[in-house]
């Protein structure tokens, strides 16, 4: 991060001074930017940085915190229809343990799932991973707000090194989606198996 930031940063168009920030300050900043969009995109305007003369200056320009601010907007959708799936997933659960329902084998549901997983990451890796960021960005960000910057227009992108760190994410989030997803079809089968 802090070569890519020393490389980009002196070429913003918009900002200066960001290449003299230290590591732990590009830590401190990207945690502010994580925590704003996991609050709904409250202090997104409030995260700043220092110049060399002691003042400090808005980390992000107007486009960049209305892109945040879609994302943020994105992430709360995902939370709430998270919470209504772990809800109607435990009424499901909760009926089929008072009928006395058998689960499918676990080991039928779990490779199911798994190449259904395969077929999605072959199907992106056929597509192009970059073709379909792109487009998912098209799909759901509304029309008329910037969703692409260059380096050289937006330390947020020069910062988080993006599009790069979206692919680690992904990654981490599938990894952590597949083992949530093994562990709970184990917990069914063996809590309907065992109440049948």
């Amino acid at each position: 991060m802090d070569q890519h930031i020393a490389d980009y940063a002196p070429l913003n168009r918009y900002k200066r001074d960001f290449e003299l920030t230290t590591p732990s300050e590009h830590w401190r900043l990207f945690g502010e930017i994580s925590d704003a969009v996991q609050a709904s995109g409250k202090g997104l305007g409030d995260i700043h940085y220092a110049l060399k003369n002691g003042q400090t200056t808005p980390l992000m320009h107007e486009a960049e915190i209305i892109h945040l601010q879609d994302v943020a907007n994105l992430i709360d959708v995902f939370y709430w229809i998270g919470s209504g799936c772990v809800l109607l997933w435990l009424g499901l659960l909760a009926v089929a343990y008072w009928q006395q329902l058998m689960a499918p084998p676990t080991r039928q549901v779990l490779l199911g799932f798994l190449m259904a997983a395969l077929i999605i990451a072959l199907v992106v890796l056929l597509i192009g991973p970059r073709s379909v960021f792109y487009w998912l960005h098209v799909q759901v960000f509304p029309d008329g707000h910037q969703w692409f910057f260059y380096y050289e227009e937006s330390l947020m992108t020069t910062l988080m090194k993006a599009p790069d760190i979206f692919a680690f994410i992904t990654l981490l989030l599938v990894t952590l989606l597949i083992a949530l997803w093994c562990l709970s079809v184990y917990g069914v089968n063996r809590l309907l198996n065992k109440s049948a």
